[in-house]
């Protein structure tokens, strides 16, 4: 409903600015104490995720829903198989992109070129966004540095979501739609995250969070009238069994490692919560 509006980059705007103004009121985060390094780690966060945000309702605004977010996924996934550090586990990695290699043929329609190029930068976005989300996690207690980031990306995305929408983006309409979006994309969701992250598992929620291709997939059939092949569906999943097996791979590695469990890129709450 926004989009014909404001245009992806003034939907991120949106929602970031209303996610951020969220999050400071909710948190009130510290902002004294802090060394440069500290930062330093928060603002590249906050650039992350406002690169991530912004690729991400690129791809969107041109490629189907389920193929964006499955395209998406390769990021959190090949970062887990890295980490992994052994070779086998590259098999999944190759099971990820061959699923992402029949999406072009056919099972979407014909996928938009730049919406690809779009999607596959999200997937390095959100790679860089887990990598500091864990670091600022670290340098900040309970969730401050991600209401501190999400302020830096809004302050960053703001002025080009502005200018890329025009006066439509200040409607009373479009700013209660934006909110609603920023409500329950990231506030609700999070939160609904760190619940379940202290009542399951680590591994059991990453394999959950693995099924996103296919509930966005799902979400774009019914809200979205988009279209699904047969080859679409094993595209998508191919992706979700290579995730799933990442995921268990990193524990397995551990528990005979001796090791205590990883928290692998998949095993972030935070990861989602620009959703």
């Amino acid at each position: 409903m926004l989009f014909p509006a404001v245009g992806p980059l003034g939907m991120v705007a949106l929602r970031l600015g209303f996610s951020a103004i969220i999050l400071v009121l909710i948190c009130r985060p510290r902002l004294r104490g802090y060394r440069a390094r500290d930062w330093a780690t928060v603002v590249l966060f906050g650039l992350a995720l406002a690169s991530m945000n912004g690729l991400f309702y690129e791809a969107l605004d041109r490629v189907p829903l389920g193929a964006t977010v499955t395209i998406e996924v390769l990021g959190p996934l090949v970062l887990s198989v890295v980490t992994s550090r052994r070779a086998a586990s590259w098999l999944w990695a190759v099971l990820a992109f061959l699923g992402v290699a029949l999406l072009g043929e056919g099972s979407f329609g014909r996928l938009d070129a730049l919406g690809v190029v779009f999607a596959f930068g999200a997937a390095v976005c959100w790679a860089a966004y887990i990598l500091l989300s864990a670091r600022t996690g670290r340098r900040f207690p309970r969730i401050d540095g991600l209401a501190i980031a999400m302020a830096v990306g809004a302050i960053v995305i703001l002025p080009i979501g502005i200018v890329s929408a025009g006066p439509a983006i200040l409607e009373p309409r479009i700013l209660l739609l934006g909110a609603a979006v920023a409500l329950l994309s990231s506030t609700i969701p999070y939160a609904f995250e760190l619940i379940a992250l202290r009542r399951i598992p680590s591994a059991t929620f990453s394999i959950l969070m693995s099924l996103t291709p296919a509930i966005a997939t799902a979400a774009g059939l019914i809200l979205l009238g988009q279209r699904l092949t047969v080859v679409g569906a094993v595209a998508i999943a191919l992706v979700i069994t290579a995730s799933i097996g990442a995921v268990r791979m990193a524990r397995r590695d551990a528990l005979l490692a001796g090791r205590p469990l990883p928290t692998t890129p998949l095993d972030h709450g935070e990861d989602h919560a620009h959703r």
